[in-house]
C-alpha cells in the first residue's frame, strides 16, 4: 500500500524543510508502506521550492494561487492508496502521519479528521476570535446545515482513501475548498474519525487567513451550496 503526503505552499520558507523532515518517513516504511511527499509549490516567491526538494519531497507547481487550487494539483499528481494532507508550516502534527495511515489501512475508514477542539492549541497558535467564536461558529453552521457531526470543520490534518477522494466533486479554488470537502464526505456517507491533534504556533512563513474575508467566504459557500442562488 502506498501513501501520499501532499502538503501546498505558498512562501513559507523557512519552515516547509522543518515540516517534511517531521514526517516520519522511517516509521512509515519499516510498517510496510510506501511513501511519497509532495509539495505544493503554489506559485511562491521565495526559496520555498528549493528547500522542499532539499528537505526530501517532491516538488509540483501550481500557478495559480489558492489553498483548493493547490491541492487539486496535489491530489492529481498523488499515486498513493492513502493520501495524508497538512500545512507546511509546522501547526500540524505530520509526527503523527502513521497514526491516521493506520486508521485507514487496518480499520477501513475512508475519511480521517484531526480536530483541534477534541486536542490542545497551543498558546498563540490561534487567535482567540478563531478559537472561541469564528471557528465553532462556522462548525455549527456546516453540522445544522448539512446533518454532520464534526468538531472541527476548518483543521487542515487529514487523510483519506484514493478511492474515496474519487468519490468527491471537489473544485472550488480558495480556502472554501476546506468545508467543500467535508460537506461532500458527508453527503457521499463517507465513514469518518475524528482524531485529537495538538495544534502549534506557526514556525515560519507567512500568514494566509484574513478573519472577516474568510469566514464570510465560508458563510456565503455554505448559504449557496445549501440553499442556490
Amino acid at each position: 500500500m502506498k501513501v501520499s503526503i501532499v502538503i501546498p505552499a505558498l512562501n513559507e520558507e523557512g519552515i516547509v524543510g522543518a515540516t517534511i523532515e517531521s514526517i516520519p518517513s522511517d516509521k512509515i516504511r519499516k510498517a510496510g508502506y510506501d511513501l511519497e511527499i509532495l509539495v505544493v509549490n503554489n506559485n511562491s516567491t521565495d526559496n520555498t521550492a528549493q528547500e522542499a526538494k532539499s528537505a526530501g519531497a517532491k516538488v509540483i507547481f501550481e500557478t495559480n494561487r489558492g489553498y483548493g487550487n493547490a491541492y487539486l494539483r496535489g491530489f492529481k499528481e498523488a499515486t498513493g492508496d492513502i493520501i495524508i494532507m497538512g500545512d507546511a508550516d509546522g501547526t500540524y502534527p505530520l509526527d503523527k502521519s502513521l497514526e491516521f495511515i493506520d486508521y485507514i489501512a487496518k480499520e477501513d475508514y475512508d475519511f480521517v479528521m484531526g480536530s483541534r477542539f477534541d486536542g490542545t492549541i497551543e498558546n498563540g497558535a490561534m487567535p482567540a476570535l478563531h478559537q472561541y467564536i469564528g471557528n465553532p461558529a462556522l462548525t455549527l453552521m456546516l453540522n445544522i446545515l448539512f446533518h454532520a457531526n464534526y468538531s472541527d470543520t476548518h483543521c487542515g490534518m487529514r487523510a483519506i482513501k484514493h478511492s474515496a477522494l474519487d468519490k468527491l466533486d471537489l473544485k472550488s479554488p480558495g480556502m472554501e475548498f476546506a468545508i467543500e470537502m467535508v460537506i461532500e464526505a458527508s453527503e457521499k456517507n463517507l465513514s469518518l474519525k475524528e482524531v485529537p491533534i495538538d495544534y502549534k504556533c506557526r514556525g515560519g512563513g507567512e500568514a494566509k487567513l484574513n478573519s472577516f474575508n474568510d469566514g464570510w467566504r465560508h458563510i456565503k459557500y455554505m448559504l449557496k451550496r445549501k440553499f442556490g442562488k
